[in-house]
């Protein structure tokens, strides 16, 4: 908790608009209603909601109860809203504020809450006006993938390519109400096709061999299979000009008949991890699929080699986006197609698939992914499938899973620049508190930002290892915590404990880090919370 007076009277002045929300929510906030007020403020440049001081002048500090675990509330709103949110704590005379931070939507992408975008007019929530969605898609320029493909009928769409679109869709979006329409309403409802016919985005998605050989032929996607990057024929290729949904499923199936396994020593078990994982592979390929300029010629190239994986598409990166930022800036060159692709759940429309290949990636002890040989008529995207430090798959393993679920890509990053020794950005700077508050990363006694080793102590980098001192005394200091929280609280739980009161003998350790602990000893079995209060077991 931040006592930081000159951050909290500029919120109790700050200026009137869409940019900040304030709400008293004493006790407790829907979590619905804070995120359609987040993903509308995203949608008016960024903002912030800001619980615990009220709205009308003169703004008072109320305090607020709400969303105990902010850390979870933050990684639900990333995950329903696709953009950066950050939240900060303070406290004023005694009394906590929470602040969401959301930062604007990507350019030509409204964000979205169950298919609404929601607006704001003076203090009220609206669903966005038409003629402002239709600006907005207009920013990154014209969609070719939503034009009318003259001459193409419903004969050209492959049936079969539309009925795995269509199981997809139920499986992963629920959409019973989709089971039994027919082929043609199916695509009028995602608007694949329209009564002035049937779009490119369709061609591309469902389209026969023959037809995208009249219409579009550059749309075709070409595996191949290199044992070394000698030039000469490969050891195998496979073309596919379809449909996209006719050999999305096919292309794993080819990447993964020579996926091998890597294994690694934890404790008495040896551990498997593949060379390629799917959840990457499949990702870097729908977004070539998605952001590929459909406009050039050239096709689409899938190359796998033993122990990595290049997928080039034709045009370079959409305006605005660049190898430094692209895990910040969408700007979709194919709206139609990321809209009919999001409909099954394969993509998120705001573009979150070059986050989730840099998590995994990361987890996995792998590389970065490499945008070497990236200009301005191609993309190309290397995924490095070997394990680079097994020490550091020991380490994001023993941070566990309920943790690791809670990191952003942002987060991932941190964590793999410390472990190699680069210098961090100052945007990733910004952002270690919670890795701090939650035992992850440090200040050494120089000051400098560290990986808690402790976590796992056979992860300890050799290089390093002179601050091993420092890190056990760190966990030490955690475990005596642990203690002391357990001796006050046997000493003082005839009506249970709050927060606040731990505070008293923890005067150093944040809300955040005494949660933490707190919620380790809950599942030591040690403790429990009933309503507000912590009690012994």
């Amino acid at each position: 908790m931040i006592h930081d007076y000159k951050s909290i009277h500029e919120l109790l002045n700050a200026p009137e608009g869409e940019r900040y929300e304030f709400k008293k929510a004493e006790n407790r906030f829907d979590f619905t209603e804070a995120l359609r007020y987040c993903c509308a403020m995203a949608n008016c440049g960024g903002g912030k909601l800001v619980l615990g001081i009220s709205d009308k002048r003169p703004r008072e500090v109320t305090g607020t109860a709400a969303f105990e675990q902010p850390e979870r509330t933050r990684n639900s709103l990333i995950e329903k809203l696709h953009v950066r949110v950050d939240f900060q704590l303070y406290e004023s005379v005694g009394k906590r504020i929470l602040v969401f931070e959301v930062a604007g939507r990507p350019v030509g992408l409204p964000v979205q809450v169950d298919g609404i975008a929601w607006w704001r007019i003076g203090d009220s929530l609206v669903p966005m006006p038409q003629e402002i969605l239709r600006d907005i898609y207009f920013e990154s320029g014209h969609d070719f993938s939503g034009d009318i493909c003259s001459g193409a009928t419903m004969q050209d769409l492959d049936i079969n390519a539309i009925e795995i679109f269509r199981s997809k869709w139920i499986e992963r979006r629920g959409g019973e109400h989709i089971k039994n329409l027919s082929a043609e309403q199916l695509l009028r409802d995602c608007e694949a096709i329209s009564d002035k016919g049937v779009t490119y985005a369709a061609l591309i998605l469902f389209g026969t061999r023959s037809s995208l050989g009249q219409f579009l032929p550059q749309s075709e996607i070409v595996f191949e299979y290199r044992s070394s990057e000698a030039p000469g024929p490969a050891q195998q290729r496979e073309e596919f000009r379809v449909g996209f949904f006719a050999c999305y499923d096919r292309i794993w199936e080819l990447i993964n008949l020579r996926n091998d396994e890597q294994h690694y020593q934890d404790g008495l078990f040896v551990l498997g991890i593949p060379t390629f994982n799917e959840r990457v592979v499949r990702e870097a390929l729908l977004n070539a699929v998605s952001h590929r300029n459909y406009q050039l010629g050239g096709s689409v190239f899938v190359r796998q080699y033993r122990d990595k994986l290049a997928v080039e598409s034709p045009g370079g990166f959409p305006t605005g986006v660049t190898p430094d930022n692209i895990l910040d800036r969408q700007s979709p060159r194919n709206r139609r197609i990321a809209e009919i692709l999001a409909r099954c759940g394969l993509v998120e429309r705001s573009g979150q698939g070059m986050n989730l290949i840099y998590k995994l990636c990361i987890r996995e002890a792998k590389k970065l992914p490499d945008f070497t040989g990236t200009d301005a008529y191609f993309v190309r995207i290397t995924l490095n499938g070997l394990i680079v430090d097994e020490k550091m798959l020991l380490f994001i393993k023993n941070i566990g899973g309920e943790r690791l679920d809670l990191l952003t890509a942002d987060d991932f990053l941190i964590i793999d620049s410390l472990f190699y020794g680069r210098e961090l950005s100052n945007n990733l700077r910004s952002r270690i508190d919670l890795l701090i508050d939650m035992g992850i990363v440090e200040f050494d006694k120089r000051g400098k930002c560290v990986l808690v080793y402790s976590l796992h102590e056979e992860a300890v980098r050799p290089e390093i290892k002179s601050d091993t001192v420092h890190t056990r005394q760190a966990g030490s200091e955690h475990e005596t915590n642990k203690e002391l929280v357990l001796k006050y609280m046997r000493q003082n739980d005839a009506n249970g404990i709050a927060l606040k009161d731990l505070q008293q003998i923890l005067p150093n350790y944040s809300r955040k880090r005494i949660l933490l602990i707190l919620n380790k000893l809950r599942n030591e079995s040690m403790v429990k919370l009933e309503g507000r209060k912590w009690h012994i077991t």
